[in-house]
């Protein structure tokens, strides 16, 4: 059988848990998880924007893009 091994961000998280009584509170704890990773990713791509890895042309380029998984039918 495998060990499965937390991480201390993932013990913390399930000692916030234990707190939640509600579904309104685990709903504003999804809120707050969602902005903290929103705020993550809106800090990196400012990172790569001031160190040139991304620009207005790598925007363009994606304009009209499609990335989802063809399906047949």
């Amino acid at each position: 059988m495998e060990t499965i091994t937390f991480s201390p961000a993932q013990i913390h998280v399930f000692n916030m848990m234990s707190h939640i009584k509600s579904a309104m509170g685990l709903e504003q704890l999804k809120k707050q998880l969602a902005a903290f990773y929103a705020k993550q990713i809106d800090d990196e791509m400012d990172d790569l924007w001031k160190s040139g890895e991304w620009d207005e042309k790598h925007m363009q380029d994606l304009r009209g893009s499609h990335f989802r998984t063809p399906y047949n039918r």
